[in-house]
């Protein structure tokens, strides 16, 4: 944007203020005694003119986009003052049109020497407006040709392009891409609505595209554009605009206008979301010249309405989902810091565990640890489907022998083989593959797996499967040490549109379980719980009232219904079958043919209902099922998934899946925090807030709706659960015996968290139980309770050896002493003391921090690389503000309390970044100043008072620092003081923007963690 010269300037502004005074009906209501000039208009113009060309000389020596900045701001603040004096004057259509005819100047001069000024849309730059294209407004292809022309760069959020709607603005589109103008369009095939030929020409044309093929389970409905201007006067366009001639012009259409100057979190939002999709890999970029055949098949495939398609990744650069990465950084952590190289992943059906399989091996082939292969499932179609993806991943076109039917490999180094092979021709040498992979693992305790997997013994074993349990109660996961490995998490899949959206509600059934007999580690006694439901006709009366109410057409159902036992199954099917919906009950005791004959009516609608106890696997795997009954109480969040992800497979005509949850009065023992978590993905503390708010942050379509009573049940349920009675811990601690904490936490089902928050810690329960005779120092206990976030291997090791009597060998290992010391005495005290106050670590309190390490160093699910030799951060691990600041050698870190730190003995800046800034509502006007770009690039608000000719800011852009980024999603965990902070490592500088505060986007040398990621982009998704 070039600058505008002070002739025309003063100019302007004579012009601009006389008219002002114009409109002054009293020139007596002037104070001239401030001014101090004549009492002609004329005179007060040239006065105020004289005061813009002084100030207009004090910023001669700043960018062409600062000075035009700086020469609004002036002409604002003579408007404003001309306000506060001549009230009359300050008509604010007039500012308006004075302030935006400054701003629209973009063009420089022409041949003649004059200023050139792009036309303007009707609405001004700086209003708002809505668009119906009705009778004297302006039709939204005509305002959108003029924003054309006075923007920057513009961003395009489109369904679907249309050949007719890129021809009416392209000369428009040309014309801005030539002088420079960056063009984003984001669509997708959707319907087959879109032209190829329209998206070739904005190619051509310069535009910048992406499109989504994968329909099922990314439907891009938004219209929208973003005209960003430098000038701090972006617009957008939001409604139902498609970029078609009958929405551009004639059509019943509706569209938003929105201005930066009066709704700028509005337009933050807009820029946010629209950078979330354009980093997305769902959304790939298009070349014509590479892939026009794709987009001609996908586009006819949609017209067509087929929806099997395989999606074409020949031209795509694999690249992991967020999900799956932290599915692979969980094996990465168990390999390398617990030293576990037989791992089961548990992932839903269409969630990519092919997928993950190959960029595992491409991880370990890549760091020299596996580089034969054997694959192993039990169907050709599955290999070959395998085999073609590691292709992709590895992009070798070679990769892989498959050995299945008549087919037999030739080097057997990469082996795609059925077990049916393996079982008749028995691998020669165990050792034979360096990483041996089993697809659909839960068939493993068949006699064909069985043999295999005793006899093979690779270097990586990786199993696969979407559901661990099976029906006759043997279990998969002793191949793995009774662990599974990784898992993926319900929400994130249901963001992704990987699965079906649920609609959960939760029914009262007036039932009192309060007196059923319940043992620690297995929950209700099934024989008495099991004799409750089966004698109760009145709740099967509820249940099925429920039905009618929320389902509807019962006769179009299928459903599956969970239930405590096999006699209670019999007689649910009994009860529903008599009241007209047709129902089986298939339990362990059904015959494998009276199992496939009953899913398979279910499937065609013959029943409307299967009921069963606990069968999870592959014999319940119907698509269909679009309703799920909880008839049992389930307080494992395993098992809870388990079932619910029976109904969630994606299928067709299957818009979601209802979930009726029938809940009584239950045990005090009982937890409904777990399954609730599970569902949302809400911290411990937090799910309290998302049941009494009515869940309102879920993925998209999908519900929970508690009836009253539920609500209220649920509510004291979570609450009791956070405020754990300590002196029945003390009995069970007493009943159990002088037990290790960790074998206290497995047997009881509790958290660590549960013995420290508002609590004084595992010594301090000893103690109840009388395991301990002097009652432990209670401040220690609390400090404790404040290290529970530490993840990092070095620190754990460090602690034990300081435990043992050790002390620091290196200015590292001083920092790390310094570093705790900042956690247990609050870091308020200089670290010359440090050694005598650690010397308090003994006794009971210093046998309870080494069993907390240990407890510790067991759920460690992510590597943390160390950051660099001279400061103890590891990247991506968790510390608190005072930690982090310790590693950087800043004494008293506690007396530090600005969100950002500048140490000179590191030049380096550090930025404490928290996401959320309001937790008890929404807020938009601060939701989206700080958040992740991409992975990668990271956008942050400096505060504001900030320029950029500062020193601070100069270093920030200069480079003279490294910058240092350490963010957290909240700034409270009840009970546990502040949340740590995760340590996502240096940032590069790329660009700023804006005053007071100054708008900074910067780049990641390490990709943010997918948890970390996913609650610090824009979207969930």
């Amino acid at each position: 944007m070039s600058d505008l010269q002070p002739g025309v300037y003063e100019h302007l502004v004579t012009r601009e203020i006389g008219a002002l005074l114009r409109a002054v009906p009293d020139r007596g209501l002037i104070d001239r005694r401030a001014l101090d000039v004549a009492d002609s208009h004329e005179m007060l113009a040239r006065h105020l003119a004289a005061l813009a060309r002084r100030a207009l000389r004090a910023v001669r020596g700043e960018s062409d986009a600062a000075r035009l900045a700086r020469q609004v701001e002036i002409v604002n603040r003579i408007a404003e003052l001309i306000g506060d004096l001549v009230p009359e004057a300050a008509d604010p259509d007039e500012l308006v049109e004075a302030a935006e005819e400054l701003l629209g100047i973009a063009r420089g001069r022409d041949a003649a020497g004059q200023v050139r000024f792009p036309p303007r849309p009707v609405v001004p730059l700086t209003g708002s407006a809505l668009l119906v294209n009705g009778r004297g407004q302006p039709e939204i292809g005509h305002e959108l040709k003029r924003e054309l022309a006075s923007a920057d760069r513009v961003d395009l959020l489109c369904a679907f392009v249309k050949w007719n709607g890129v021809r009416v603005l392209a000369e428009a589109i040309e014309e801005f891409v030539a002088r420079g103008g960056q063009l984003r369009v984001v669509t997708t095939t959707y319907i087959g609505a879109t032209d190829r030929l329209a998206l070739d020409r904005l190619a051509a044309m310069g535009a910048d595209i992406r499109i989504s093929y994968d329909t099922r389970t990314t439907r891009l409905h938004a219209k929208a554009w973003l005209f960003h201007r430098a000038s701090g006067l972006s617009t957008a366009y939001v409604g139902s605009s498609n970029l078609s001639q009958a929405a551009l012009s004639h059509g019943l259409e509706w569209n938003v206008r929105l201005a930066q100057a009066e709704q700028p979190h509005l337009i933050d939002t807009f820029a946010a979301t629209f950078d979330d999709y354009w980093g997305d890999p769902s959304f790939e970029p298009y070349d014509p010249t590479r892939d026009a055949e794709r987009l001609d098949r996908a586009l006819t495939v949609e017209r067509s309405g087929e929806r099997s398609v395989v999606i074409d990744f020949a031209h795509v650069d694999i690249r992991p989902y967020t999900y799956q990465r932290d599915i692979l950084d969980e094996l990465a952590a168990e390999r390398h810091i617990h030293d576990r190289w037989r791992n089961l992943v548990v992932m839903a059906t269409g969630t990519g565990k092919t997928m993950v399989a190959a960029l595992d091996y491409r991880r370990l082939r890549d760091a020299g640890q596996a580089t034969s292969l054997l694959f192993v499932a039990h169907r050709e179609e599955i290999l070959r489907q395998s085999m073609l993806t590691f292709r992709q991943v590895l992009r070798d076109a070679t990769f892989g022998e498959l050995y299945v039917g008549g087919s037999r490999p030739e080097e057997w180094r990469h082996v795609f083989a059925s077990i049916q092979s393996l079982h008749i021709n028995p691998l020669p040498q165990p050792d034979a593959f360096d990483m041996v992979i089993v697809d659909e693992f839960h068939h493993a305790e068949a006699a064909t797996y069985r043999r295999l997997l005793s006899a093979v013994q690779p270097k990586v074993l990786l199993g696969l499967t979407a559901t661990p349990e099976r029906t006759d109660g043997q279990d998969i996961k002793h191949w793995f040490g009774g662990r599974i490995a990784a898992e993926l998490r319900l929400w994130e899949a249901l963001e992704r549109g990987l699965l079906a959206p649920f609609q959960y509600f939760g029914v009262h059934d007036g039932t009192d379980l309060s007196g059923i007999g319940w043992r620690r580690g297995q929950g209700y006694d099934v024989r008495q719980l099991s004799g409750v439901y089966t004698g109760d006709d009145r709740r099967v009366a509820i249940v099925l009232e429920t039905l009618q109410r929320k389902i509807g057409n019962v006769g179009s159902m299928r459903a599956i219904g969970f239930c405590v036992s096999i006699e209670h199954a019999r007689f649910m099917a009994t009860r529903f079958t008599q009241a007209g919906i047709p129902s089986v009950a298939v339990t362990a005791q059904s015959s494998p043919e009276e199992r496939a004959n009953s899913l398979r009516d279910l499937r065609e609608r013959r029943v409307n209902a299967v009921f069963t106890v606990d069968l999870f696997n592959e014999g319940v795997d119907v698509p269909e099922i679009d309703t799920v009954l909880f008839l049992r109480p389930t307080d494992s969040a395993t098992v809870f998934l388990q079932q619910l992800g029976r109904g969630l497979r994606l299928a067709n005509d299957k818009p979601c899946l209802t979930v009726l949850d029938f809940v009584g009065h239950q045990h005090k023992r009982f937890r409904f925090d777990r399954r609730f978590r599970a569902l949302t993905g809400a911290s411990r503390t937090g799910i309290a807030r998302e049941i009494e708010q009515g869940f309102p942050t879920l993925p998209a379509g999908c519900v929970i709706d508690l009836d009253r009573d539920v609500r209220r049940l649920v509510l004291e349920n979570v609450r009791q659960a956070l405020n754990i009675n300590w002196r029945d811990l003390g009995r069970e601690l007493r009943d159990l015996g002088d037990v290790s904490l960790a074998r206290f936490l497995e047997e009881t089902g509790l958290d660590v968290e549960d013995l420290y928050r508002r609590r004084q810690g595992w010594a301090h329960l000893r103690h109840t139980a009388g395991f301990e005779a002097t009652e432990p120092d209670q401040q220690l206990g609390r400090a404790f309770g404040r290290m529970l976030h530490i993840d990092d291997v070095e620190r754990l090791t460090f602690l034990s050896e300081v435990l043992k009597g050790g002390t620091p060998q290196s200015p590292r290992e001083v920092r790390v002493l310094a570093m705790l010391d900042a956690m247990l005495w609050g870091g308020a005290q200089p670290v010359s003391g440090m050694e005598a106050r650690l010397a308090q670590l003994s006794g009971s309190r210093a046998a309870e921090l080494g069993e907390l390490v240990d407890v510790l160093r067991s759920r460690i699910r992510h590597l943390a690389p160390p950051m660099d030799a001279a400061v103890p951060l590891h990247v991506h691990a968790h510390y608190s503000k005072n930690e982090a600041l310790a590693a950087f050698g800043v004494d008293r870190p506690a007396n530090v309390r600005e969100g950002v730190k500048y140490v000179e003995e590191h030049k380096a800046d550090l930025f404490f970044v928290t996401i959320d800034k309001s937790e008890d509502h929404y807020s938009p006007t601060t939701l989206y100043h700080d958040r992740a770009i991409s992975e990668t690039l990271f956008q942050w608000e400096s505060q504001s008072t900030l320029r950029s000719t500062t020193a601070t800011a100069r270093r920030y852009i200069s480079g003279q620092s490294t910058v240092h980024l350490l963010i957290r999603k909240s700034k409270r965990d009840e009970g546990l003081g502040a949340p740590p902070y995760t340590y996502a490592g240096p940032m590069q500088y790329v660009s700023h923007e804006g005053e007071r505060p100054i708008r900074f986007v910067w780049r990641l040398e390490h990709p943010l963690p997918p948890e970390v990621f996913h609650y610090a982009k824009t979207t969930a998704g």
